[in-house]
Formats: structure tokens, C-alpha cells, sequence
């Protein structure tokens, strides 16, 4: 018997924090969604629209909450992101080329598969800009139901899902940087990218004090929100230029990840669902399932996601490329693709990026919550019976 991959230190903080914190986003959820459909649903809808912030000279800094927590708030959850792919690349599952391209394959067959069944469905039609949506993988969600298995499933399973999962974000924010872009502003961009540049320099030179990081970085991300590249970027950008020196306990990389893990699960991703979610279900709604980007949606992340994780794995061990985990089989593979068919968060934030009818958005919205319960209850049912059997 192979032995038993054991679970790092960080990583386990790492994965129950996030269960958690998907027990905590399904909650928000549900209450967001009762609280907009309530007879306090206007106020409620209104509060997130209602503009707020200052101006400072020619400096213009007011905007709706919605927008401020979807491109100040969310930032910070970019960057404990881009801090986790860091860390994978360093001294995690990714940090061997061997073990690193399975989820790699994995993630690259769960994002171009879901995109395609989009795309077939939409080419040609103003929807057809929602194809980044079925792309994406919520890590909160995907790892909150895994771990509701318990030791039903293998460690190596869930490192395997955790890492498709962060190189599945990685894909979306390219997607976000490459055809989510409006007005872009050469001179901000410019002098984002030299901010970027003025950090790696600091990181060469060893500097290990996290404000020299942090100020910088906070600059960074005002120049990135005016340049027309979605601010988000800004967090992993700054993510990726903060040292990860040895891995260990006294990493400025390492402490901050830690700091952030509990900030981001407990408040940032529920603000972000409190604020996305409140979905208003007018009479007729329910013909929104009708339409080519609604059907798109769900089949990409219903079907696509794990037909292509799948295919994309058996193709990669077939041919010798890579190898499965330990303890991890075919069917345990199947069963994460069908999790990470929950777009949930990264599928609403590209939806709010791709369309501006309110219409379309809310029937997008529609279809990813109810993409994203299906492959969740699928997934799981499908996991534990598959350890049931065994």
C-alpha cells in the first residue's frame, strides 16, 4: 500500500478555515437571497448600491458599496490567494513538476471543457462574454463540502483538489486581466507595473519588513482600479513580490497568510455573498433557465467541469505524463471534478465583469447558485458512496 501522504501544517489551517468558512458563505447565501425577497428587500438591495467615499481634488474616490467590495475587499482575498499559489509553488503540491502537473492538467481541462460547452451554446450572441463564468472554482465551497467526508476520503485528494482549485483561480484572474478589461489607461497601468516592478526589487534585496510591501502595494492597487485592468490583479501581483524566503513560521509570506486566512473566510467572502447574492425572484423567473448563457452555465460547470478534469487526468497518466496521488483512484478523481463544478464566488465575480444588463446578471447569478448546489450535492453523494462501497 502507498504510503499515506501527510497533511502540512499550513495546509491543514489552511483547509479548515475554509470549510468553514463554506459552512459561513452557504449561510449568507441563503440569508441574503430571504432577506432581498423579504418586504425589507429594497432597502436592503439599496444599501449595497447607495454611493459612498470622498473626493480629494481632482481625486474621485466615491463609489456604491458593491463596488467597493468588489474591488477593494476583494483584493485581499486575491492576495491570500496568490500567497496560496505561492506557497504550492515553493513547497507545496506544486513545487515537484511531477506532482504539480496532474492538478495542473486537471485545472487546465476543467477550465477550456466548461468554456466550450459555453461557448457552443452562445458564439456569436452578446452573451457569448460570459463564457469565463463556468470557468471557475470556488476553493471556500469545494473544500467545505470535501471535508464534510471526513477521512471517507484521502488526504492526497484533498491536496489535489485544493491545488486544481488555486490554479483554476489563477486561470480565471488571466481570463479577468485578458478580456475583462474596459477603458484601459496606459499611464496608470504603466505606473502600477512600476510600483510591481519597484517591489521585486525591494524582495531581491531581501527586504523582510511587510510595509514596504503593503504601502506600496495599496498604491499599486489605486493605480490598477484606474487603469482599466480589474483591481484584483493588484493582490496578486503584490502577492507574488512579498518573500517567501524559507516556508516557515518567520516568512513574512507565511505570516500574513496565516493572518488573512480567518479575515477572508469570516468576513470579506461573506460580505462579498451578502452583496452578490441578494437576488430578487420576480414572477417569471424561472424562464431564465431557458435561455442559451443560463444553459451554458450549468452544463459547463454541471457537465463540462468534470468531463474535463477527467478526460484531462486519464489522458496525462495514460500517456505517462504524470501519475494519480496516493490512494487517490479514478472515481475519487470524477468525484472532485464534480466539486469543482461550484463556481459560486470567482463564477459571480466574472459574471458582474462580463455583463451590465440587470436582467442577464441576475439570470447568471440564478444559474450559478444552482449549478453550483447540483455539483456540490452530486459530488458529495457521489464521494460517499464511493467510500461506502470501498
Amino acid at each position: 500500500m502507498k504510503k499515506r501522504i501527510q497533511l502540512s501544517t499550513l495546509f491543514t489551517h489552511f483547509f479548515n478555515s475554509e470549510k468553514t468558512g463554506g459552512i459561513v458563505l452557504i449561510a449568507c447565501t441563503v440569508l441574503s437571497i430571504i432577506i432581498a425577497n423579504s418586504a425589507l428587500g429594497e432597502d436592503y438591495l439599496h444599501f449595497w448600491h447607495q454611493s459612498i467615499g470622498f473626493t480629494a481634488g481632482s481625486i474621485e474616490m466615491r463609489h456604491p458599496v458593491e463596488y467597493w467590495v468588489n474591488d477593494g475587499l476583494m483584493a485581499i482575498f486575491f492576495l491570500m490567494i496568490g500567497l496560496e499559489i505561492e506557497r504550492e509553488l515553493y513547497a507545496g503540491e506544486l513545487s515537484s513538476l511531477r506532482n504539480a502537473l496532474l492538478p495542473v492538467i486537471a485545472a487546465l481541462g476543467g477550465m477550456v471543457t466548461p468554456a466550450l460547452f459555453h461557448f457552443l451554446l452562445n458564439h456569436g450572441t452578446p452573451e457569448q462574454a460570459g463564457i469565463g463564468i463556468p470557468m471557475a472554482t470556488d476553493i471556500a465551497f469545494a473544500l467545505g463540502i470535501l471535508s464534510l467526508l471526513g477521512n471517507r476520503v484521502p488526504p492526497a485528494l484533498k491536496i489535489f483538489l485544493a491545488a486544481l482549485a488555486i490554479i483554476d483561480d489563477l486561470g480565471a484572474i488571466i481570463v479577468i486581466a485578458i478580456f475583462y478589461t474596459k477603458g484601459f489607461s496606459l499611464a496608470y497601468f504603466g505606473a502600477a507595473m512600476g510600483i510591481f516592478a519597484l517591489l521585486i526589487v525591494f524582495n531581491r534585496c531581501k527586504i523582510n519588513n511587510l510595509l514596504f510591501y503593503l504601502v506600496p502595494g495599496i498604491l499599486m492597487w489605486y493605480c490598477m482600479l484606474n487603469s482599466g485592468v480589474h483591481a484584483t490583479i493588484s493582490g496578486i501581483l503584490l502577492a507574488f513580490a512579498i518573500p517567501f524566503g524559507d516556508g516557515s513560521e518567520r516568512s513574512i509570506s507565511y505570516k500574513l497568510q496565516h493572518f488573512l486566512h480567518k479575515p477572508v473566510a469570516f468576513v470579506i467572502l461573506p460580505i462579498f455573498a451578502l452583496a452578490n447574492t441578494g437576488i430578487q425572484f420576480e414572477p417569471g423567473w424561472s424562464k431564465g433557465f431557458g435561455t442559451k448563457n443560463t444553459l451554458g452555465i450549468m452544463s459547463g460547470l454541471v457537465l463540462g467541469k468534470p468531463a474535463g478534469i477527467l478526460l484531462f487526468c486519464y489522458a496525462a497518466v495514460k500517456s505517462r505524463i504524470s501519475r494519480l496521488p496516493a490512494e487517490v483512484d479514478w472515481k475519487h478523481i470524477a468525484g472532485a471534478g464534480m466539486l469543482a463544478g461550484i463556481g459560486f464566488t470567482m463564477s459571480i465575480f466574472i459574471t458582474l465583469l462580463a455583463f451590465n444588463d440587470d436582467t442577464t446578471i441576475v439570470n447568471s447569478k440564478i444559474a450559478v447558485l444552482s449549478a453550483s448546489v447540483i455539483a456540490g450535492a452530486t459530488g458529495f453523494i457521489f464521494l460517499k458512496f464511493r467510500a461506502r462501497r470501498n
